[in-house]
Order: C-alpha cells, then sequence, then structure tokens
C-alpha cells in the first residue's frame, strides 16, 4: 500500500511538472529548451503508472485521477505560491477518498 501512494505520487509530481513546462513555454514566455525536461518528465509519469500493481489499466487511471487532484493544489501552493482554499481542499479530500475506494476496495476474485 505504501509503494502504490509514493509510486503515485512519484506519477503526480512528473506529470504535474511536464505539464507545468509546456504551460511556462507557452504561457510565461520561458524557453522552448523547457520542453526538453518537460517531456522526459511526461515520459517518467507514463513509466511510473505501469508499475501500480493493478491487474486493469482503467482502474489504476480512475484512481490517480485522486492523487493527480491533490498533488495538482500542492504545486499550486509550494510552486506557484497561492495557497488552496476550502473549496480546494474539500474537492482534494472527496477525490482522495474515492482514489482509496477505487485502488484498496474488497474485490471479488
Amino acid at each position: 500500500m505504501i509503494a502504490s501512494v509514493a509510486v503515485y505520487l512519484g506519477a503526480a509530481v512528473a506529470e504535474i511538472a511536464g505539464c507545468f513546462a509546456f504551460w511556462a513555454w507557452l504561457r510565461l514566455d520561458r524557453s522552448p529548451a523547457w520542453l526538453i525536461p518537460g517531456m522526459a518528465s511526461l515520459a517518467a509519469f507514463a513509466f511510473l503508472l505501469t508499475r501500480i500493481d493493478s491487474s486493469f489499466a482503467g482502474r489504476t487511471y480512475a484512481a490517480y485521477g485522486g492523487v493527480y487532484i491533490a498533488t495538482s493544489l500542492l504545486w499550486l501552493w509550494l510552486v506557484e505560491h497561492k495557497a488552496p482554499d476550502r473549496w480546494d481542499l474539500t474537492g482534494a479530500a472527496i477525490c482522495l477518498g474515492g482514489a482509496a475506494i477505487i485502488l484498496w476496495a474488497p474485490r471479488a476474485a
């Protein structure tokens, strides 16, 4: 369980960093050189999701969605220096609850 959380967090950071590189290039007028680490980061994201112990890709991606949302709000706070508001945090808590159910609910064989 701890390993899955770590992989999901790593995947989320890699995806957000990769997407932010494109954001920086197109919206913040940064150098196109930002795209090189951005693409590497997006490749790392895709690789990391394959490391989740799950029989079905769709279930892995669905559970990842909640982790991505919460991690995006951490990015907002730590990198962009904008604190999430109570509605951001409430939404993230709901999403993480849903992700936990999807990932760790007992399943019939």
